[in-house]
């Protein structure tokens, strides 16, 4: 299941800021949720609850439930290369992943919104699953109507996507230019962690 709580206790627990807002409170508390946060020391982890943390890490950094992360895993086991780089592309080639990272939308969260209301085109085609893989050369526009939504209007004025995807301001459309190395995803996590985790 999807995360769907407070977005600024999440990003307290496990250290990373997932939307604008939650950065905004980490600078103030740079401490753990709760009563006794600034107190509180963490207590020493076994191997496997380093593992288990890293892999809530980046499965909450991608808002994906348990089961999908676990058959992102498989696929990313019995494709070539190193599992862990699979693993993280596939992740970052999601619909919702690309249209956050454009900057079309200002958290993954508020993509996803906008895949679910239907705003979304691939190569033409409207697409409304937040899932959907995207392969090198697709492109992502909007419909008419959607493209002037303010937010969609402010995300894109101030947007700064990564080098892998292309974004055109004018016509808001976003294009998938090549497959990330792990360098250039933005994310936090020791994935060769979550590949113990998976590999018990």
């Amino acid at each position: 299941m999807n995360y769907t709580g407070p977005k600024v206790k999440l990003s307290r627990k496990i250290g990373v800021n997932i939307t604008a807002k939650s950065g905004k409170y980490a600078t103030k508390k740079p401490y753990p949720p709760g009563q006794f946060g600034p107190q509180k020391r963490r207590a020493k982890q076994s191997d496997f609850g380093k593992q288990l943390f890293e892999k809530q890490r980046l499965r909450l950094q991608y808002n994906v439930s348990e089961k999908q992360m676990s058959n992102y895993y498989a696929k990313a086991s019995r494709a070539a290369g190193n599992t862990a780089d699979n693993l993280l592309a596939l992740l970052e080639t999601r619909l919702d992943s690309v249209v956050f990272r454009s900057g079309i939308a200002r958290s993954l969260y508020q993509a996803k919104q906008i895949i679910s209301h239907g705003h979304i085109k691939i190569n033409g085609k409207k697409v409304d699953i937040s899932s959907y893989q995207l392969r090198v050369n697709d492109v992502i526009s909007m419909k008419e109507k959607a493209k002037n939504l303010p937010d969609v209007q402010d995300n894109i004025r101030y947007s700064n996507p990564p080098v892998y995807i292309e974004l055109s301001k004018g016509d808001v459309t976003a294009k998938l230019i090549y497959v990330p190395n792990p360098a250039e995803i933005p994310v936090q996590c020791e994935t060769s962690l979550v590949i113990e985790y998976y590999s018990r």
